[in-house]
């Protein structure tokens, strides 16, 4: 297990691979709109590098990230991995900047996996995440097509992204959901019904935009409060709060920069109390 400080966050097991649960979302180390190469490709690229300083070891992308620009870097600043895991997702069309397309053709879904592969420099896939499933199409079919890519072995681990418990419960019968990618942090708990049955389940739990806090980041507010206590930021103390939520809560804050990746690392070291850990949980923003 790689040492660093994101180790104290806490470990999680994905088939046969071992990390920590404190990761990384490689979607800001892309160009505005999430589009087209960094403004700063060389800081990009020392951010990817210091993550196993840091001991973080889960890396999140997507092939619609740039699109392929994401992926692309990863495997310049990183490859080959080591125990790094890179998961990666598919299914989104990316027409311009900030446009976003569900498109869940079997044959498009299949063709995305290869290229993910071929730009990551792998054989196998460590986890395929469905990045939205196309309610244009049938949902059994793209999970047929998902089923028939990781029986190839081509997809180690599988995801789902912005789903309901009932998706996954329609997905589970067709392969193993081995985690959910959904919108929630301390200021959006909407899928905490989500989080919940993936703790039942022994599914992995990746919160996207997991440093949002909103009003709760107020002066005065409880979050700001509990951040001067442990001197803090209000960001570090609501990914504590996300990673004592759960032990299947894998955080993957995103950035560009090497300072705010080692301040966001930094969160993994911080332990909250029971009282400040209510009150954030009662916290509403």
């Amino acid at each position: 297990m790689t040492d660093g400080i994101a180790s104290k966050s806490g470990q999680f097991a994905l088939g046969k691979a071992i990390f920590n649960r404190l990761g990384f979302g490689a979607m800001r180390i892309t160009g505005d709109g999430i589009w087209g190469e960094p403004a700063d490709r060389e800081e990009a690229l020392r951010t990817l590098r210091r993550l196993p300083e840091l001991g973080i070891n889960l890396i999140d992308t997507a092939d619609s990230y740039g699109p392929e620009v994401s992926e692309r870097l990863i495997r310049e600043a990183l490859h080959p991995y080591g125990d790094i895991v890179v998961a990666t997702k598919g299914g989104l069309l990316r027409p311009g900047p900030n446009q976003w397309i569900p498109y869940g053709r079997p044959e498009y879904l299949r063709q995305q996996v290869f290229v993910s592969l071929r730009r990551l420099g792998v054989e196998q896939i460590a986890l395929w995440q469905l990045h939205r499933i196309d309610p244009n199409v049938p949902a059994g079919e793209q999970f047929g097509a998902i089923a028939h890519m990781q029986k190839e072995g081509l997809i180690a681990n599988v995801g789902l992204s912005e789903v309901s418990v009932a998706e996954i419960q329609a997905a589970q019968k067709v392969f193993r959901v081995a985690t959910v990618q959904n919108l929630y942090n301390l200021a959006n708990r909407k899928s905490e019904d989500v989080l919940d049955y993936c703790d039942s389940e022994g599914i992995g739990f990746i919160p996207w935009f997991p440093l949002a806090s909103g009003d709760l980041a107020k002066p005065g507010s409880p979050l700001t409060t509990i951040a001067d206590k442990y001197q803090a930021t209000p960001s570090q103390i609501a990914l504590a709060w996300l990673l004592r939520r759960s032990k299947n809560m894998l955080p993957i804050p995103g950035t560009g920069k090497v300072a705010h990746l080692e301040q966001n690392a930094a969160a993994a070291a911080i332990v909250l109390d029971d009282a400040d850990y209510r009150t954030l949980a009662g916290a509403k923003a």
